[in-house]
């Protein structure tokens, strides 16, 4: 039986990833220790062209993995793995790879990519007092805030819950204040 034929057999004809059940694809898994179908996975192409194109990944498509990282297949599991990685800057997939589990050999097989590596090259988010920020932190205001384009102002030592990261500015995270989503220097938080 060839590789598409297994795969279709294993996952009942649906994208492993997203369970959609058309236009799917055989996609083989970059540093498998394995070869075969326990290397690949089926795909639609709509997962396929954001895997192979970063640059065109919408956050939201991927929230199917919610429920695929739980699938019993090591394959899936290292995708999974590897795409929450890539998205982790979300907030959401952070709260998922906390709760992934890979046993040791699979941990190793979705490392090989190199992926989480990537994450000591990006900036990192410092509070006023130097304190590392992640998503999901909460903080408190130090200083009052005017919030541009509106007539609110943010007063101090108001806490905000659960931050978000502005991947590509270490000095601006994302929080709600009096259910208002605004942008926050981080030299105006400190991490409680």
């Amino acid at each position: 039986m060839d590789i598409e034929k297994q795969l279709h057999q294993r996952s009942g004809s649906t994208c492993e990833l997203s369970g959609a059940t058309d236009n799917l694809h055989v996609y083989e898994i970059p540093h498998s220790p394995v070869e075969g179908a326990d290397a690949c996975i089926l795909i639609s192409a709509t997962c396929l062209e954001q895997i192979q194109n970063p640059e065109t990944m919408d956050p939201n498509h991927w929230r199917c993995l919610n429920d695929s990282m739980w699938s019993s297949v090591p394959a899936v599991q290292v995708m999974a793995w590897r795409l929450l990685q890539r998205l982790k800057s979300e907030g959401w997939p952070q709260d998922l790879l906390d709760m992934m589990y890979l046993d040791e050999e699979t941990l190793a097989w979705a490392s090989a990519s190199g992926e989480e590596q990537e994450e000591g090259n990006n900036v990192k988010h410092l509070d006023s007092n130097g304190a590392v920020l992640e998503t999901g932190d909460t903080v408190v205001l130090i200083k009052d805030l005017n919030v541009k384009g509106t007539s609110f102002t943010a007063k101090r030592g108001t806490a905000v819950r659960r931050i978000s990261l502005v991947h590509d500015n270490p000095e601006q995270i994302e929080g709600k204040i009096d259910g208002q989503q605004i942008v926050i220097l981080t030299k105006f938080v400190k991490k409680t």
